[in-house]
């Protein structure tokens, strides 16, 4: 037994007639993406990583972190040239946000902090909020 439902969309269909839906997924994704930015460094500058408060650096990095005036708290921060290097860009053709480091040389030092000390993604609360900007930032 089967039952059959006819809809008349046509009320929908005029209603978005004139709207760019990939402006509006652009604006979103670059709004979500820039927030994603913001979560990594002030959770970073707070010296927790993705799921846990960073380990201590080793003692000799820590001496040496405050023989240059640097705090011995890890924050992932020496110079600022890597947090400072972290860019995002939005591809409407994809639907997609990439957050990324825009230097070699700091993708680099990301990479190694990243091994031992987590800090470069998000945890499932992080994500969640983030999809929620999303939803909330995507207009038509």
């Amino acid at each position: 037994m089967n039952v059959g439902i006819s809809i008349d969309t046509s009320a929908v269909e005029k209603r978005f007639k004139n709207v760019n839906i990939d402006l509006a997924i652009f604006k979103a994704l670059s709004k979500t993406s820039q927030q994603g930015i913001n979560v990594i460094l002030d959770r970073t500058a707070k010296g927790k990583g993705i799921y846990a408060s960073f380990k201590r650096y080793s003692q000799k990095y820590a001496a040496f972190r405050a023989e240059k005036g640097r705090s011995i708290n890890p924050d992932l921060n020496f110079s600022g040239k890597m947090l400072g290097s972290i860019k995002s860009a939005v591809k409407t053709s994809d639907k997609l946000a990439n957050i990324y480091f825009s230097r070699k040389s700091e993708a680099k030092k990301a990479l190694g902090n990243n091994k031992t000390r987590p800090f470069f993604g998000f945890n499932e609360k992080e994500k969640l909020k983030l999809v929620k900007l999303f939803a909330k930032n995507f207009k038509l």
